[in-house]
């Protein structure tokens, strides 16, 4: 798994963001989330989830949403990670992209990072907000993460950010702390910086 999250990092890292004189921000209809390194970005492409399209290893659904998914743009096939969907939540886009799995597409987003922020990251990812079939004329809006997430955990239904109620996440917190470094981590920080 190690050799393939790093196949995936140097694949994106060594991928330009723009290809050659290309616009691809003419007649985008994103909206700016004043990110840094942000650029409008409108293109066609094929949607696939990452490992299929590093390993071969394509299952029909693309994973069904547990993927991390990608665009792989059909001017230059340059391979875009699609980690952002259209809602402003710390959500990926796997739930909305996953029902296009290897369709050709239009998607309309922002393409997000500055080099000089992230040295060695010198590709941009996608933050997606609208998306369509290249055949269908209206776009659908990128917004499905919270709507699938309440159906797969009706027991986390609730007040507040839908990650302080995830069961995963609170399963991961329970084994490794809110740091991930163990209760001992957690519990020194706390005891440091009590007020």
């Amino acid at each position: 798994m190690k050799k393939l999250i790093m196949s995936l990092a140097a694949i994106l890292v060594a991928t330009p963001a723009i290809a050659g004189d290309v616009d691809y921000s003419a007649n985008s209809q994103a909206k700016s989330w004043n990110l840094f390194g942000e650029e409008k970005a409108r293109f066609t492409g094929k949607v696939t989830d990452a490992i299929c399209g590093l390993t071969g290893d394509c299952p029909d659904d693309c994973g069904g949403g547990d993927r991390q998914m990608v665009v792989i743009r059909e001017d230059d096939d340059r391979m875009f990670l699609a980690n952002k969907n259209g809602q402003p939540i710390f959500s990926g886009a796997a739930y909305d992209l996953a029902k296009y799995c290897g369709q050709m597409v239009e998607v309309d987003g922002l393409l997000v990072g500055d080099s000089d922020i992230t040295p060695g990251l010198e590709s941009k990812l996608l933050q997606i907000q609208l998306i369509r079939p290249i055949e269908d004329k209206d776009f659908a809006k990128t917004n499905n993460f919270t709507k699938v997430w309440a159906k797969k955990y009706p027991e986390a239904k609730g007040k507040g950010p839908w990650f302080r109620r995830d069961p995963a996440i609170k399963a991961q917190i329970e084994k490794t702390g809110y740091f991930g470094l163990g209760h001992e981590v957690d519990e020194k920080y706390l005891e440091e910086n009590a007020e």
